[in-house]
C-alpha cells in the first residue's frame, strides 16, 4: 500500500515551508489524555489565532504578531507563544481594536472553537428585543467554545470575559459554526447526535434542533451565504441542511466509513468531506454528485478495508480562500496540499499525532493542531488564480447549479462553471 498514485514520483512532490509553531508548556507528570488540540480557528478579520491547549484551556493570540514572530526567529527552533505576559485591560473602546493575549480556562476539555462577528443590520430573529442584555456592535468579536460536557460557552475575544453559557447539549460539543452573515446564528455539533441553532442576539437562545443522525456527529459547516449547512458523522452521514426552514434538504451517500470532517468552498458551490475510509470527497451541494476524489491510499482500498482501520483515516479537510486549494490531514503523518484539478497533491508536509486543520483568513497559511496540543504553521503553495476561475467564482457565489444550466450559454461554459470540467 502507497501513499500516493503510482504515476506520481513521491520525492518530486514539494515539501511545504515550516513558517512557525506554538509550543504547549507540559510538567513531567501531566496527564496525556485531555492535552488534544482538537479545533484550530482564525477570526473572520484575520485579527486572532484561537487553540486548544488541552486541559480546558484556549489560548488567544494576534495573529499578525504571530506572523512577526514566525518571520524574527529560526525555523528550525519555532515559536513559543504560550509563556507571553496576558495583557488584563478593560474593555474600553479605545482597547478593543487592539488586538491583546489572553489565556482562557473554560472549565472543561476544549472539543471545538468557532468565531463569530456581528452585524448591526441582521437583526435577531426574536421580537422582544428590547429584553435583550447584550447590544452587539459592528466590532463585536466572539469566541464559541464546545466543551466535554455538553455546554457552549461564549467569550469576548477583546476582554477574555465570558457573555454566555449555553446548556442544552447532553454529550460533547464535537463541533460549532457562525453563519457568515453576521447574524450571530451559532450552530453546534454534538455525540448526542443532534445539531441545535442558536441565536446569540436573542441572549444566546436556542431556536432549533436539527434530527436525523443515527449516530454521533462530528463536524458541521455554514454554506458562505448562510443559506445551507453541512452535517457530518458516524455511519457515513452527510446531511445538508436548509437554515431558512430547519429541514434536510437532502443526504449525500459515497462514502464507507464515519465522515469527520467537511468544509464549503468560498463560492458555495464546491463542498469537502473527508472521512476515515480514506478518502476526501469534493461534492456539488447542489445536486449531490461527487466531483473530484482525494485518495490517500494506493491502490484504493475496497470497501470493506476502507470501512475498517485502514490504517489511513483521514482526520480532517480545508478549503483555502482561493477556491483552488484543499488541505487535509490523514493517519499517515502527512499533511496534502491539493488543487481542483489535480488527483495527487501538490506539495506535502510532514505532521504526527495530527488532528485538525485550518487556513488562514488569507489563505497563506495552513494550521493544524496534534494531540499534544501543539499547532503548527506551514506556508501554503503559491498559486495565481486565472481570470476565470475567479469570474467563475463570482458567478456561483450567487448562483446554483441548477440555475446555471438553465442559463442560454453554451454547454461547455455551462460545464466549466458547474466545476464539471477545469
Amino acid at each position: 500500500m502507497a501513499s500516493f498514485p503510482d504515476f506520481v514520483n513521491e520525492n518530486e512532490i514539494a515539501r511545504s515551508r515550516t513558517i512557525g509553531e506554538l509550543i504547549t508548556p507540559t510538567s513531567p507528570f501531566e496527564q496525556k489524555y485531555g492535552r488534544e488540540n482538537w479545533t484550530v480557528a482564525f477570526a473572520p478579520d484575520g485579527s486572532y489565532f484561537a487553540w486548544s491547549q488541552g486541559h480546558r484551556i484556549v489560548k488567544l493570540v494576534p495573529w499578525s504578531r504571530c506572523l512577526k514572530n514566525f518571520t524574527a526567529c529560526s525555523t528550525k527552533d519555532g515559536v513559543n507563544l504560550t509563556n507571553g505576559k496576558l495583557s488584563r485591560q478593560n474593555s474600553d473602546l479605545g482597547q478593543k481594536n487592539k488586538p491583546i493575549e489572553h489565556t482562557i480556562d473554560c472549565g472543561d476539555i476544549v472539543w471545538s472553537l468557532a468565531f463569530g462577528s456581528s452585524v448591526p443590520e441582521k437583526q435577531s430573529r426574536c421580537v422582544n428585543i428590547e429584553w435583550h442584555r447584550f447590544k452587539f456592535g459592528q466590532d463585536q468579536l466572539l469566541l464559541a467554545t464546545g466543551l466535554s460536557n455538553g455546554r457552549i460557552k461564549i467569550w469576548d475575544v477583546y476582554t477574555g470575559k465570558l457573555l454566555l453559557n449555553l446548556m442544552d447539549h447532553t454529550e460533547v460539543v464535537r463541533d460549532l459554526t457562525f453563519a457568515p452573515d453576521g447574524s450571530l446564528i451559532l450552530v453546534s455539533a454534538s455525540r448526542d447526535k443532534t445539531l441545535r441553532v442558536w441565536d446569540l442576539k436573542d441572549d444566546g437562545n436556542m431556536m432549533k434542533v436539527l434530527r436525523g443522525h443515527q449516530n454521533w456527529v462530528y463536524c458541521c459547516a455554514f454554506s458562505p451565504d448562510s443559506s445551507m449547512v453541512c452535517s457530518v458523522g458516524a455511519g457515513k452521514a452527510v446531511f445538508l441542511w436548509d437554515m431558512d426552514k430547519y429541514t434536510m434538504i437532502r443526504k449525500l451517500d459515497g462514502h464507507y466509513n464515519d465522515v469527520v470532517a467537511c468544509e464549503f468552498s468560498p463560492d458555495g458551490a464546491l463542498l469537502a468531506t473527508a472521512s476515515h475510509d480514506t478518502r476526501v470527497y469534493v461534492w456539488d451541494p447542489h445536486i449531490g454528485s461527487i466531483l473530484f476524489e482525494f485518495g490517500h491510499l494506493f491502490p484504493p482500498p475496497t470497501p470493506i478495508f476502507a470501512g475498517g482501520d485502514n490504517g489511513r483515516w483521514v482526520k480532517s479537510v480545508s478549503f483555502s480562500h482561493d477556491g483552488v486549494h484543499v488541505a487535509s490531514l490523514a493517519d499517515d503523518n502527512l499533511v496534502r496540499f491539493w488543487r481542483i484539478d489535480r488527483s495527487y497533491p501538490v506539495a506535502v508536509a510532514p505532521l504526527s499525532k495530527g488532528l485538525c486543520c485550518a487556513f488562514s483568513t488569507d489563505g497563506s497559511v495552513l494550521a493544524a493542531g496534534t494531540q499534544d496540543g501543539n499547532a503548527y504553521f506551514w506556508s501554503t503553495p503559491k498559486y495565481v488564480s486565472s481570470l476565470q476561475h475567479l469570474c467563475r467564482m463570482a458567478i456561483r457565489r450567487v448562483m446554483t447549479t441548477n440555475e446555471v444550466k438553465k442559463l442560454p450559454i453554451p454547454q461547455k461554459i455551462k460545464e466549466y462553471l458547474t466545476y464539471q470540467i477545469m
